[in-house]
């Protein structure tokens, strides 16, 4: 028999706040703890691929750039192939497929060093286009939000991407590419994360 719980009554709910740096990224707060932030390592000195930084900004509703972002990410290696706890093998040695990241308490900006992923497999022996998953918690935001960030420059994989076909309004798959540039043979992706308004970010519920 259900237990009659109208005497207790829902909380309200808790965003991020300000003391999720001090918890997950210390060493970002002024908080000399760990030898290594968590999650500042993604893939390692002896990944193979091509090395790339990932730099952008989360924007609210307003246009502005959110300061106090945190964003864990979780990728493959060059080769598709995730961390296998089972299996060490698996990936390079010290490739972690896994970052933390949080955004200049200044300027908003956020960027992660890492070497581009390769295809993955998806359901159904279909195949993934190279992409970064990303989780983001900010203050004033109440739950966690996933998207993906996908590459400009892989348009056939990404033509064909199971995940990115599931986005209805087409025209809003193009809010999960990453675009490219090369400065001094340095390859550098442009992805802006947008709360709010014409260009938002599409968010999945997972």
């Amino acid at each position: 028999m259900a237990q009659d719980l109208d005497y207790l009554k829902e909380t309200p709910s808790q965003t991020a706040g300000p003391y999720v740096h001090i918890g997950l990224a210390p060493g970002a707060a002024g908080f000399d703890i760990y030898r290594r932030e968590l999650g500042a390592d993604i893939a390692g000195p002896n990944a193979r691929g091509e090395r790339i930084r990932i730099e952008g900004s989360v924007i609210d509703g307003s246009g502005s750039p959110i300061k106090d972002v945190l964003i864990e990410t979780w990728q493959a290696n060059s080769k598709g192939l995730y961390v296998d706890p089972n299996d060490s093998s698996a990936v390079e040695d010290g490739f972690s497929g896994f970052g933390r990241v949080i955004s200049d308490f200044e300027t908003g900006k956020w960027a992660f060093e890492t070497i581009k992923p390769g295809s993955t497999p998806g359901r159904n022996g279909k195949v993934q286009a190279p992409h970064v998953s990303m989780w983001i918690v900010a203050r004033g935001i109440n739950i966690g939000l996933n998207t993906r960030l996908y590459f400009e420059d892989e348009t056939d994989l990404n033509a064909t991407d199971p995940v990115l076909n599931l986005i209805e309004p087409e025209n809003r798959r193009a809010t999960l590419l990453a675009k490219r540039s090369e400065t001094k043979g340095k390859t550098t992706y442009r992805f802006d994360v947008v709360l709010q308004g014409l260009n938002e970010t599409v968010f999945f519920d997972i």
